[in-house]
């Protein structure tokens, strides 16, 4: 988050974040040639000079991204062929802003002497499921695309769907990102030594809060929530008295419930092992790396089949309509709209307060309901972008991302959007507020980027989402297996008739949809495990004993 004062500051915290938070990927045509171990490379200027070499022109930059404006050249790039003109094809999840082709132009302005272009196309929250692994797999135009540990990061790693990246292809496609990112990033998208990703440049709390209409708490004699049983109240309280009247569910639910399960297991101190389509393993952190013995198979705890319990209990009592499953507005929008009275996410619920709060009377609260417990830390692969194993161009794809990266005029445009505009800068060039109503018409942040940086920080942010930040970072702890990748390449027929079976049983677990919870969750453990889960089992303990012996 974001000149000398402020540097400190940031510095102060960087290093404390950092001690709390303290497979065979396809080649994809990778040519990082011998070029990329040599940033010494010259080139010959058009009048006849000799150029500086990429290390002169990196040297002459600015320490560090808050030192000042970093500006990126053509003769930084000297191994990109940039004699031709190309197109970038950039695929980001989420809806499509408002400002987008305002914002893509003012890029494309921007990248006109690097003879390129970016062209983005957006796939919605709602087709990502079925459309993600299409767009990789078919005939479509596209040269990178946001992924992460929980977006097909490493089941399209593992299936060759990502050019993979060495040390060497960064310093030479990607100088800024060599100089400026965190090195310890690169390690959390390897996959068998190599990258299948870039990793964002930010470290940040990560943790699940529920988000309610207070004016509807405090007219059933509800103040606050301070834990899990207090929610349990409200929302039971809604179904039985609101609902009936205004027709406001408790929770608007759609899909299978997964960020109210979060908020759960958070009163556990759990960290994932694994989180990879339904495949989970969770262990409960006791201050390091855990023993095998105390990884367990998420579905076969006690606390899931309390969670499941639960949440029968609330379904039964009329929380969320008996359709949720098939439900096509998400819970988040549904609580804007005021069609649900509570939410589970991030910080990002606090969105849903603002919209829902522009309706005259009504008022909204956000509540952690796990103070007492760690706060586990995003770390640097929640958010990623891997380029392509189809890219018709990796080398001229990698120099556009390291430039909407690291290029200090890029990366405001596609982070925050148009200055003066959408957002305006503060004299200490670190901080910015948003300009209003326009920032709504392209709200960058909140965007599934893979580019930010911990560089600039907005002013503006209300003081209850601020002071619950705040806190969080007095508990943040990260995950102490992040850099343990499982591999199922061998074992593929298992694993996929797993999550299948998976599949089909938990979102209407995690809905309260069955009426037997307990034995339709005994009937898909014991599907799984005739269909290989106990191989599974073995294999992910020789893969996580084998990873930390190198430790």
């Amino acid at each position: 988050m974001k000149k000398i004062l402020a540097m400190l500051l940031a510095l102060v915290l960087a290093l404390s974040m950092l001690s709390a938070c303290g497979g065979n990927g396809g080649e994809g045509g990778n040519k990082s040639s011998d070029a990329g171990q040599d940033t010494q490379k010259e080139a010959e200027s058009k009048d006849g000079e000799k150029a500086q070499s990429v290390e002169e022109l990196l040297a002459a930059l600015p320490e560090t991204l808050r030192d000042g404006e970093v500006v990126g050249i053509p003769e930084m790039y000297p191994t990109v062929d940039m004699s031709k003109p190309y197109t970038v094809h950039l695929y980001n999840i989420g809806d499509k802003p408002n400002d987008w082709d305002d914002i893509e132009a003012k890029i494309n302005e921007r990248l006109a002497p690097f003879n390129t272009k970016v062209e983005n196309t957006f796939i919605s929250w709602g087709d990502a499921g079925t459309m993600y692994s299409l767009v990789l797999a078919g005939g479509e135009d596209i040269d990178a695309i946001h992924t992460a540990t929980w977006n097909n990061m490493w089941t399209e790693g593992l299936k060759g769907s990502f050019f993979t990246i060495d040390d060497a292809f960064l310093q030479e496609f990607m100088p800024l990102t060599w100089k400026y990112q965190d090195h310890v990033s690169f390690s959390q998208t390897k996959l068998n030594g190599k990258m299948v990703a870039i990793p964002c440049n930010k470290q940040q709390p990560e943790n699940k809060i529920v988000a309610i209409r207070q004016d509807l708490a405090e007219k059933y004699g509800i103040t606050e929530l301070k834990n899990w049983d207090d929610y349990m109240n409200f929302m039971l309280t809604i179904a039985e008295k609101e609902t009936p009247e205004s027709g406001i569910f408790a929770q608007a639910s759609s899909g299978n419930n997964s960020e109210v399960q979060e908020v759960y297991f958070q009163q556990f101190d759990t960290f994932e092992l694994i989180k990879d389509n339904n495949m989970n393993f969770i262990f409960y952190y006791n201050g390091g790396v855990p023993e095998w013995e105390d990884i367990k198979f998420l579905y076969e705890t006690d606390e899931y089949k309390d969670y499941i319990h639960d949440m029968k209990t609330q379904a039964d009592a009329g929380c969320w309509s008996r359709g949720a499953l098939n439900g096509t507005i998400s819970d988040d929008d549904a609580f804007s709209n005021l069609q649900g009275a509570s939410i589970a996410w991030n910080a990002a619920v606090f969105n849903g307060c603002r919209n829902a709060e522009k309706t005259e009377g009504v008022r909204c609260a956000a509540y952690d309901l796990t103070t007492d417990h760690l706060v586990t830390c995003e770390d640097f692969n929640n958010n990623d972008v891997g380029i392509a194993a189809a890219s018709k161009d990796p080398q001229r794809t990698a120099m556009v991302l390291d430039l909407l990266k690291m290029d200090t005029e890029l990366n405001k445009l596609i982070m925050m959007g148009i200055e003066g505009v959408h957002y305006e800068m503060e004299s200490d060039g670190v901080h910015y507020h948003l300009l209003e109503p326009k920032s709504d018409d392209y709200p960058g942040i909140s965007l599934s980027w893979s580019l930010k940086n911990d560089v600039f920080e907005r002013t503006g942010v209300e003081e209850r989402e601020q002071k619950m930040v705040d806190e969080w970072r007095k508990r943040i702890q990260s995950n102490p297996c992040i850099t343990f990748v499982f591999n199922d390449e061998n074992i593929t027929q298992y694993t996929d008739a797993v999550k299948s079976i998976i599949a089909e049983y938990v979102p209407s677990l995690q809905l309260g949809l069955y009426e037997d919870p307990d034995a339709m969750l005994n009937e898909m453990m014991e599907r799984c495990n005739n269909a290989g889960l106990p191989q599974i089992k073995e294999e992910v303990e020789r893969q996580f004993k084998e990873w930390k012996a190198t430790l």
